[in-house]
């Protein structure tokens, strides 16, 4: 039986990496998923790529308009929204003495503002059909957490954690269940960039802090999109209805709370 069947979402983010697993995968479960990214070419290629029941949209996290715009979309295409997945995110490095100004603003407005404002839109949709919903927001272990070099990502993430338990406090009434991911290190295209600010910072050869990274997690290897699927998939299901305000650390065992 598939666990998502006659169910939609939106992911956003999803034209690659986390974001475009997760839409696999809600595909897989029979769900119908909006495609959301800023790319509008990347965001249409990965519908095409994943077939039927993937529809495309334009949204820009940081952008009021653009997220009424792209949630109005996403519910006329797919008929309304059950599922959405604030998965757009920025990564940044710097130590505290570096940080810029710019870099740091950049951050917040993906990071915090667009899972905010983009829950917000989608929750008043929700609110409006009176059906109730399931709101996933990623986190990460980053957000656990201070490191030294990672002061601005790490405070985004430990904001996405908050934002999920007030909102899973004060949406529960309405029957939309808010909880977060908290993914450990994730490999994919990202972490090239990851591993180049700590070569730079760290005066680390090119990969180095990608092995070592991988070499100190627990289960003995990196993440990959396809390890968060099945957190994601149960979060969106009816077996999660009773999990409020909730995060859940899915890192191979880095972290334990």
């Amino acid at each position: 039986m598939m666990r998502l069947a006659g169910k939609t979402a939106l992911i956003t983010g999803a034209a690659r990496g986390i974001g475009y697993e997760f839409a696999r995968a809600y595909l897989a479960e029979g769900a119908r998923v909006a495609i959301a990214d800023v790319n509008e070419q990347g965001a249409g290629r990965a519908a095409s790529e994943l077939g039927e029941g993937a529809v495309a949209v334009t949204l820009d996290v940081t952008d009021q308009a653009s997220i009424d715009a792209g949630v109005a979309q996403a519910a006329e295409a797919l008929g309304h929204i059950d599922i959405l997945v604030n998965n757009a995110a920025l990564f940044s490095a710097a130590p505290i003495v570096e940080i810029e100004r710019a870099d740091y603003d950049r951050l917040f407005a993906v990071n915090v503002g667009g899972t905010l404002f983009t829950m917000q839109a989608v929750a008043r949709h929700m609110i409006d059909r009176g059906q109730g919903g399931k709101i996933i927001n990623m986190a990460s272990q980053a957000g656990r957490r201070g490191e030294a070099l990672v002061a601005t990502y790490c405070a985004t993430k430990a904001a996405v954690i908050s934002l999920t338990q007030s909102a899973g406090l004060n949406l529960i009434e309405h029957g939309i269940n808010v909880n977060a991911i908290a993914p450990g290190v994730v490999d994919g295209e990202h972490w090239d960039g990851v591993d180049a600010f700590f070569a730079k910072y760290e005066g680390k050869a090119p990969g180095q802090k990608k092995r070592e990274v991988g070499e100190a997690v627990p289960y003995g290897r990196m993440g990959t999109a396809a390890d968060l699927t099945g957190m994601a998939i149960f979060l969106a299901t009816s077996e999660a209805d009773y999990v409020v305000a909730q995060c859940f650390n899915v890192d191979g065992g880095n972290w334990m709370s």
